[in-house]
């Protein structure tokens, strides 16, 4: 962008893009691309490059935003009406949207990070989908109200 809203906000893409590209010493495409192939092979590259392209995305729409208000600034006259506000909050969401999704990118590089090697940790690591099938299970034959409680099934159905 020629307006200099976002010229060194859009770095953060490229520093990050950088960091990723030196983590698997391959490029951007390459990584997209081994992912694609093999999204199980190695979990950390999986949930960087998803959220290397949720940071793409989002920065795409900071800029659409940053240029619909910049457009609205132009018109105006000395008083910013209410659409154009709005316009400024919708950079504000996008910014803070951009950013967040910069700060989940540098936490999934960084192998020392908090929360990492803690008890939370392996608590998340737990949490993970599994991979192979979950236990069988079948409907309860009364409501657990009235397992619970003792109760009969003939008193539950009004019998």
């Amino acid at each position: 962008m020629t307006d200099g809203i976002s010229d060194a906000s859009a770095d953060v893409v490229g520093v990050l893009t950088q960091r990723i590209e030196a983590r698997f010493d391959m490029g951007m495409d390459q990584l997209k691309d081994a992912v694609a192939a093999a999204p199980t092979a190695n979990r950390a590259a999986t949930d960087v490059v998803k959220w290397h392209g949720l940071l793409v995305d989002a920065q795409s729409v900071l800029e659409r935003a940053e240029d619909d208000l910049l457009a609205a600034l132009q018109t105006q006259p000395s008083e910013v009406d209410d659409p154009t506000m709005g316009l400024a909050h919708r950079v504000n969401a996008a910014v803070t949207a951009r950013d967040g999704r910069a700060m989940v990118v540098r936490w999934l590089l960084d192998p020392d990070a908090p929360g990492k090697k803690d008890l939370a940790a392996q608590r998340l690591a737990r949490l993970r989908p599994r991979t192979g099938p979950a236990v069988q299970t079948s409907a309860p034959s009364t409501p657990a109200v009235v397992r619970y409680l003792g109760w009969s099934a003939a008193w539950w159905r009004g019998v």
